[in-house]
Formats: C-alpha cells, structure tokens, sequence
C-alpha cells in the first residue's frame, strides 16, 4: 500500500510539473481596453513600403482587431532618427500601446549596437514613464541566414516587455511573402499582421 501511495504521488508531481513547464511556456498577452488606440511605430516596414494601398500591416491590423491603429511609419529611418521624433509621435496620438518595429536601417548602415540598443532603451523607458504598454518586434540582423539580432531579446528582458520573435525573419526568408530583398509584400504584411494581433487580449 505504501509502494503505491509513493508511485501516486509521483505521478501527480510529475503531472503538476508538466503543466507548469506548458504554462511557463504560453505567451503573456498584452490586455487593452476595448477602445484602445495603437501606434505602430518604426521605419518602412510599418509604412509599408512594397504593400498596395491599405495592405500595410498597421492597416491589416486594424481590420483583424477592429481598434484603431496608427501607422507612424517612416522609410529608411533608422533608431536615431526615431528617437528624435518618438516623444511627440506618443503626445500627439496618446496610445495604449506600441508597437516598436525599428533598427533594420541600423543594421543596413553598419551602426555600432550599442548605438541602437541605446536609442530602443530611451524609446522603451519613455513608453514605459507614460504607462504605455509596449510589443517589440525583432528585426534580422544583415547575414547570409535571417536571423533576428539579439539585442531585441535582451532589451524585452531587460525591460520586461512582450517580444515577437522570429516572425519577421521568417517572412524575410519566404520569396512569396517579399516584395523585395528587405520588404514584404501583402501577403507577408498580412502575415505580419496576425502574428501581431495574437499578441493583444482586449478586456471587455
């Protein structure tokens, strides 16, 4: 009888230890309100250069999440730039979150990492001083095989922030999801657009 109260019990550690580790592994959803206004800010990806009209993510987005989403977007800016206008992009829009797709031109201009793994902390603190809640998408770094820099996983760390990971550069990677060498087309962006949007958890 003892012999078989030890094999139940270790069974059952073994059971709760399993469904520990799957829900340590289950993505933490950003909440929202049902009114939430997002900002997509970042560089020619979020514009939505290669896309036709209407067919960036920012506005796929906004039809799968019937919420507001602002497209900040700026061709070939890269995080220094950014920064610069950052601040009165959040005073002028006033969102509940962000979405932060930027460094790619970093990374295209050889700028030093710790250039813009700067530039993304001031970005991420000043988000953070304004209660705004932040969703980081990490951008490939330039090499022969797309893979995403790993400054983006240290600064959700760093900041504990929700990050993206792996779904831009496995985009990047598909020839019928681009429009060209470093952009998507529409199908990509639509892509783009739902690995985003399974991010959000909006209240009611």
């Amino acid at each position: 009888m003892f012999k078989g109260l030890k094999r139940y019990l270790f069974i059952l550690i073994a059971c709760i230890a399993v469904l520990v580790y799957i829900n340590s592994r289950k993505p933490n959803l950003i909440s929202l309100s049902t009114n939430a206004t997002i900002l997509a800010f970042g560089d020619s990806l979020t514009q939505g250069v290669g896309a036709s009209p209407h067919k960036d993510y920012p506005s796929q987005l906004a039809k799968i999440l019937g919420h507001k989403v602002i497209n900040a977007g700026i061709s070939g800016e890269t995080t220094t730039q950014g920064l610069k206008r950052f601040e009165n992009v959040l005073n002028d829009t006033n969102p509940e979150a962000i979405i932060l797709l930027e460094g790619g031109n970093d990374f295209l201009r050889n700028v030093p990492r710790h250039t813009t793994h700067q530039n993304l902390s001031k970005m991420i603190t000043l988000a953070q001083s304004k209660n705004i809640t932040m969703l980081l998408v990490s951008v490939p770094e330039k090499s022969l095989f797309l893979s995403d820099a790993e400054i983006y996983k240290s600064l959700a760390k760093e900041y504990n922030i929700q990050l993206l990971e792996d779904s831009l550069s496995n985009l990047l990677s598909k020839p019928d999801k681009k429009s060209d060498l470093i952009h998507l087309n529409d199908r990509g962006y639509h892509e783009l657009a739902l690995s985003i949007s399974e991010q959000f958890n909006f209240q009611n």
